[in-house]
C-alpha cells in the first residue's frame, strides 16, 4: 500500500482518533483488559486528546506527523522534546506493517540520536521494530496490570 508522511493538522483529529483507538483494538487484545478496549467513550476521549495535543499551544513543541493513503489516514506519530526526546506514541493499522510506514513515521517525528520511549512488555512486534531501529531496553519498568519497559536509544 503506498503512503505518504505529512505532518498533522487540526483537521486530522477525528481520523487520527479512529487510528489510535483501531490500533489499540488489534494490537493490546489480551494484552489490556476488554472492558478498557471496548469503551464506547474511548473514542470521544481520543478525539478530544487529539484536538488539544493539535490546537493547544503548549503542545506546540511537538511534533506530530500522519500516514496517509488514498487520502485516509492510516497511522500516527507523536514525540516531544527532552534530554533525550520522547517518542510519546507511534500507531499504525494492521495494513499498514510491514510497508515501512512504521519507520517514516518515526523519523518524522524523532531526529536521529537519542530518544526514549515506553512501549507494553507484551507487545513483541513493537518490541522487535524499535530494537530495528536502534531502541533497546534500559532496565525500566512501569505499570501493574499492564507493564511498561523503557527502551532508549
Amino acid at each position: 500500500m503506498p503512503f505518504r508522511i505529512r505532518s498533522a493538522s487540526s483537521d486530522d483529529a477525528t481520523a487520527m482518533a479512529l487510528v489510535h483507538v483501531g490500533s489499540w483494538r488489534e494490537t493490546y487484545r489480551g494484552v489490556v483488559r476488554d472492558e478498557v478496549l471496548d469503551d464506547p467513550a474511548m473514542l470521544e476521549r481520543r478525539i478530544a486528546f487529539w484536538r488539544g495535543a493539535l490546537a493547544d499551544p503548549a503542545h506546540a513543541a511537538n511534533r506530530v506527523a500522519v500516514a496517509e493513503s488514498d487520502g485516509r489516514i492510516h497511522g500516527i506519530a507523536m514525540a516531544g522534546p527532552g534530554s533525550p526526546q520522547q517518542l510519546h506514541l507511534l500507531y499504525t493499522l494492521r495494513e499498514l506493517h510491514g510497508t515501512g510506514a512504521g519507520g517514516a513515521l518515526l523519523d518524522a517525528v524523532l531526529d536521529p540520536g537519542a530518544a526514549e520511549l515506553w512501549v507494553a512488555e507484551r507487545n513483541p512486534r513493537a518490541r522487535a521494530f524499535y530494537a530495528k531501529h536502534g531502541f533497546t531496553a534500559d532496565g525500566v519498568s512501569r505499570g501493574d496490570e499492564t507493564i511498561e519497559i523503557r527502551l532508549a536509544r
